[in-house]
C-alpha cells in the first residue's frame, strides 16, 4: 500500500497537465500513487496522461460531473491513508511529498498538513500573505484564524488523512464553485491545520479567472449552511464575513444589486478592516477600475489583491 494517494482532477488541461504529472513523478518521496480522473475532457487531455508510462498512475474516466465528483471518486479509489490533491494545472516542487512525510512522521496525531504555495503570473513568481505565526517552520492554527488573508488550505498544496472525510465529510459534489473552501469550513470546524512554511507547490495564476462565470461565481448557498455553527464561532463568523465582502464586491461589480443587498445586511462590519468598508460603499465603476488594479499589481508580482 502507498504511504500517499495524489489525486489529479482533469478537464481540458492539455496545455499543463504534462508540467503538473511531472511534477509529481518527480518527488524525491516515491512511495506515492497517482489516481488521474478524466472528468470528460473533449481536449487531447486522456491522450497526454496515457502518454506517461509509470506504474503509479491509475486512470479512471468519467462523464463530465464537476471538479468535485471527480475529487470524490479519486478519494473513494485511493489506496493510502494520506490524500494529497494537486490541480492539472499547478505544480509541486520536487520536496513536496518528502516534506510533509517527515512532518506526519514526528506529529502523527495531525490529521491536515497543508503548505505554504507561490503564485505564479504572467510576469514574476511571489507567495501570498497568511495570517499565520512564523515563530518556528510550522504552525499549528485553528483554519479561521489562519485564514484571515490567505487561506490556510490550498487545494494543490494539502494532505489530509483518510480519516478526516469520515468525520468531515467530502466534496459537495452540487457546488460547482466554492466547493473547496467548503470542505475546508468543514475541516476547520473538527480539525486544526498543520501549516508547514516552506513553499512546497505553485498556483499558476490566470487573470481571466477574475472575471470567470460572473453569474455563478460565487454560491449564496454556501453561507446559509452554517448559520447555527457562525453564531458559536467567532472565527467562522469572521470567515465567512470576509467571503460574503468578496461576494458583496462580485454583486456589485456584475449590477447585482439584491444580491449585494443579501451579503452586505448578513456582514458584521466589525469582522472588517476600514479599506474593505470603504470599498462597500464605492459605485461599481470605481471598483471595475480596482480589478483592473488588481490585475496589473498581480501581473507584476506586487500583490494578488486590492481588497486585502
Amino acid at each position: 500500500m502507498p504511504f500517499f494517494s495524489v489525486i489529479i482532477p482533469l478537464y481540458n488541461k492539455a496545455h499543463f497537465i504534462a508540467n503538473t504529472l511531472k511534477s509529481v513523478l518527480a518527488q524525491s518521496f516515491p512511495d506515492f500513487e497517482v489516481l488521474v480522473i478524466n472528468d470528460g475532457s473533449t481536449d487531447n487531455s486522456s491522450e497526454i496522461v496515457r502518454g506517461f508510462h509509470d506504474q503509479r498512475i491509475r486512470y479512471f474516466n468519467q462523464e463530465n460531473k464537476g471538479v468535485s465528483a471527480a475529487r470524490n471518486l479519486g478519494i473513494e479509489n485511493a489506496s493510502a491513508n494520506y490524500v494529497c490533491f494537486i490541480d492539472a494545472d499547478d505544480i509541486w516542487h520536487a520536496d513536496f511529498l518528502e516534506t510533509i512525510h517527515h512532518f506526519i512522521q514526528k506529529f502523527p496525531e495531525q490529521k491536515v498538513f497543508a503548505s505554504a504555495i507561490e503564485i505564479e503570473t504572467a510576469k514574476k513568481v511571489f507567495k501570498p500573505e497568511y495570517s499565520i505565526p512564523k515563530d518556528k517552520d510550522f504552525a499549528i492554527v485553528d483554519y479561521f484564524e489562519g485564514s484571515v488573508k490567505e487561506s490556510a488550505i490550498c487545494t494543490s498544496s494539502v494532505v489530509i488523512s483518510k480519516s478526516v472525510f469520515d468525520k468531515s465529510g467530502v466534496f459537495d459534489k452540487d457546488l460547482r464553485v466554492l466547493e473547496d473552501i467548503d470542505l475546508w469550513i468543514r475541516i476547520g470546524l473538527d480539525f486544526k491545520v498543520f501549516f508547514v512554511w516552506k513553499v512546497l507547490a505553485r498556483y499558476v495564476y490566470d487573470e481571466k479567472s477574475l472575471s470567470r462565470n460572473d453569474s455563478n461565481y460565487f454560491q449564496k448557498g454556501i453561507y446559509g449552511r452554517y448559520a447555527l455553527e457562525e453564531t458559536q464561532n467567532a472565527g467562522l463568523k469572521k470567515f465567512l464575513d470576509l467571503n460574503r465582502f468578496s461576494s458583496a464586491i462580485k454583486s456589485k461589480l456584475i449590477g447585482d444589486k439584491p444580491a449585494f443587498e443579501n451579503y452586505y445586511k448578513s456582514i458584521d462590519l466589525q469582522n472588517l478592516n476600514a479599506k474593505k468598508r470603504l470599498l462597500l460603499r464605492l459605485p461599481a465603476f470605481s471598483l471595475r477600475l480596482l480589478v483592473y488594479l488588481k490585475t496589473f499589481l498581480a501581473n507584476v508580482g506586487l500583490g494578488n489583491s486590492v481588497f486585502k
